[in-house]
């Protein structure tokens, strides 16, 4: 019978432990008191903060003086300054002598339009005017010949009176000399008188009749010049049924096709004048106001900067932009199409040596009044400010902050109206 395990049991002795045993605790406590120490200031801006934002979800800008200038930048499209488009003066049959694309010379016939109704009016217009002319030369004939007549109804009357003349003198010399009584002197005196009268009414029907004559005349030649002036018209029209281009070019766009039959005033084509190009720039509506005739511009075209000037705006908002023009004050870069893109920057005006800073979204979720300052120890202040000029990449701060400033220019929405804002890195 076993009475117990007395017999079996063995003293055990606890070993002692190394130093180095103590030396890696100590490491461990020290790792753990610097850990604290590093994160305790950062838990203290935390609590004392009104929120924590992560830094690389943020963007920063520092405050710097300059030169604010106030542009708008755009994507413009080349088009022509003058790209006249040609109609049908007449009704008719069109015969392009061009295709889309042809080059073409001032003057050069581009189509003809075929109007056998113009054309037959034309031909009947022509042999009235040729009846009207005839008449005005009978009419001229007729008028000498009754001048004639009347000139020789003066002459005989002249003729006649001087025949009295002399019966009234070789009666008075006869009445002298006593051979004829003075009742024959009377009467030849008489008949005198009678030659007298009888020239003075043939001169002064003479006259009326030459004003007569010259009225009927000139009526004739009236009719005659009227007429010509109608056939000049009509051979105008005529001769404008050949299209003819206004201008040295290119054929922009055919608007009808080959011999199509089109009314009056109706579209034919588009010629694009390459020597007058200018570029066509969308602008946001919000700068509308501000544009005006003669503002700068500046053009990138494939490498080089040609400068220009705003030409014309057009009155209409058209999806929120309005639609602005740039002339090329330089020489004109060759090479240029039709709705080729180019860059183009116009210059609003400048706002020298001004506190700036780069334009992000703060501005309008601040409402230009609010902007964070980024301090040394890793916080971001709330203040005041004022925004001054605004540019597309830029925008002026008036006061509420000083040059060397950090902003964070990111939306302040998430920062719900926080005083300060500690930023986690």
């Amino acid at each position: 019978m076993i009475r117990d395990t007395s017999a079996q049991d063995r003293t055990m002795t606890r070993p002692v432990a190394p130093a180095r045993r103590y030396w890696k605790y100590a490491a461990i406590g020290g790792a753990v008191l610097l850990l604290g120490a590093w994160l305790l200031p950062g838990m203290v801006r935390m609590l004392g903060s009104g929120a924590s934002f992560s830094a690389e979800r943020l963007r920063f800008a520092e405050v710097r003086r300059g030169n604010l200038t106030r542009d708008i930048s755009a994507q413009g499209r080349v088009v022509a300054a003058v790209s006249p488009t040609l109609y049908a003066p007449n009704g008719g049959i069109v015969t392009l002598t061009v295709q889309a694309g042809d080059k073409v010379e001032k003057n050069q016939v581009l189509a003809e339009v075929v109007s056998p109704e113009l054309a037959n009016r034309l031909q009947q217009e022509q042999a009235t005017l040729q009846s009207t002319e005839l008449a005005a030369e009978r009419t001229n004939i007729d008028n000498r010949k009754q001048q004639l007549s009347t000139q020789k109804a003066v002459d005989q009357a002249e003729i006649d009176r001087q025949t009295a003349a002399r019966e009234v003198e070789r009666t008075q010399k006869a009445f002298q000399l006593g051979a004829l009584p003075q009742l024959d002197v009377m009467r030849a005196k008489d008949s005198l008188q009678k030659a007298e009268i009888t020239l003075a009414h043939a001169k002064k029907d003479s006259a009326l009749e030459r004003e007569s004559l010259d009225f009927e005349l000139k009526t004739a030649r009236l009719a005659r010049d009227r007429q010509r002036l109608l056939v000049a018209d009509l051979q105008r029209q005529v001769d404008e049924l050949k299209l003819r281009s206004p201008v040295a070019g290119q054929v922009g766009q055919l608007l009808v096709q080959q011999k199509a039959n089109v009314a009056a005033n109706s579209g034919i084509l588009t010629v694009v004048d390459l020597s007058a190009m200018e570029v066509e720039v969308p602008v946001p509506e919000t700068f509308a106001r501000e544009l005006a005739m003669g503002m700068p511009a500046e053009i990138q075209n494939a490498g080089q900067t040609l400068t220009g000037e705003l030409s014309a705006v057009s009155p209409e908002v058209v999806n929120g932009q309005v639609i602005a023009r740039v002339r090329f004050t330089g020489e004109q870069p060759g090479g240029l199409r039709q709705n080729q893109r180019l860059s183009t920057r116009i210059l609003i005006d400048e706002h020298p040596n001004v506190l700036m800073v780069e334009r992000g979204p703060f501005v309008d979720s601040g409402a230009g009044r609010v902007a964070y300052v980024v301090g040394k120890d890793g916080m971001a202040e709330r203040r005041q400010i004022q925004v001054g000029a605004t540019s597309l990449n830029a925008v002026e701060l008036v006061s509420g902050v000083k040059e060397g400033d950090r902003l964070i220019i990111s939306s302040l929405d998430e920062f719900k109206g926080a005083e300060r804002v500690a930023l986690a890195r």
